[in-house]
């Protein structure tokens, strides 16, 4: 059974609101803040608790015992300003995990000084996202990680289908790992596979390796 986490959401425009309800659909506990009436009345069937509050005061803000959630996301307006302190109270508080909306880099650079662990650029993200989609259409997903490393899902090339993984080696010749595989025929999910595993047309292979190796890879499906 999943374990329930505790989340608060602080700023309910677009992007918390939806944030928040996602969490709360997923079987989290939610604390939805912000200042206006309205949005907090919107949010309420999507959440735990919604709180009409200014966050940019510390005293209201100690009193919600944030410190002891799982995360606090930061999803404040175009006044970069109140993300700023409110991002600097949730460090001071000792809120662990602070995940903070920048409006641009600069922005995000503040953000990141005054106590966000992780920044958020929606726009940017998903940007990103829609491009990779359009420009490399084998890379179904991507989750973009430290130090150049990527773990993508991908179709497999076709010198890789009807060989077993040993065969392929692809540790040694693309210093790339298959850390899963999604069989569509039948459906099934495979994590860490063993190297017995034979590549068939209708797998989603999941790979994680630097950036340019995995490229290589990429280049194999279009070749």
């Amino acid at each position: 059974m999943k374990k329930m986490k505790r989340f608060a959401v602080i700023g309910l425009g677009k992007f918390g609101f939806f944030v928040a309800k996602s969490l709360y659909e997923d079987g989290n506990e939610v604390i939805a803040i912000d200042t206006d009436r309205n949005r907090v009345q919107a949010i309420k069937a999507f959440c735990s608790e919604a709180i009409v509050m200014d966050a940019t005061e510390n005293e209201p803000l100690k009193s919600l015992g944030l410190e002891v959630m799982d995360g606090v996301i930061v999803s404040t307006g175009i006044n970069i300003s109140i993300s700023i302190l409110i991002s600097l109270h949730l460090h001071e508080i000792g809120v662990k995990k602070i995940l903070a909306k920048a409006l641009d880099e600069d922005h995000a650079k503040i953000l990141s000084k005054v106590g966000a662990t992780e920044i958020i650029h929606p726009e940017k993200d998903m940007a990103v996202r829609v491009a990779r989609g359009l420009s490399r259409p084998n890379i179904l997903d991507f989750i973009p990680l430290e130090e150049d490393y990527n773990l993508v899902q991908v179709g497999p090339p076709s010198a890789f289908i009807g060989n077993s993984l040993k065969d392929l080696n692809l540790r040694a010749k693309y210093n790339v790992y298959v850390i899963a595989v999604k069989e569509l025929v039948p459906e099934n999910f495979i994590l860490v596979p063993p190297a017995s595993f034979v590549i068939k047309e209708s797998d989603i292979l999941m790979m994680l390796g630097k950036s340019e190796d995995i490229k290589r890879i990429e280049e194999l499906t279009v070749s």
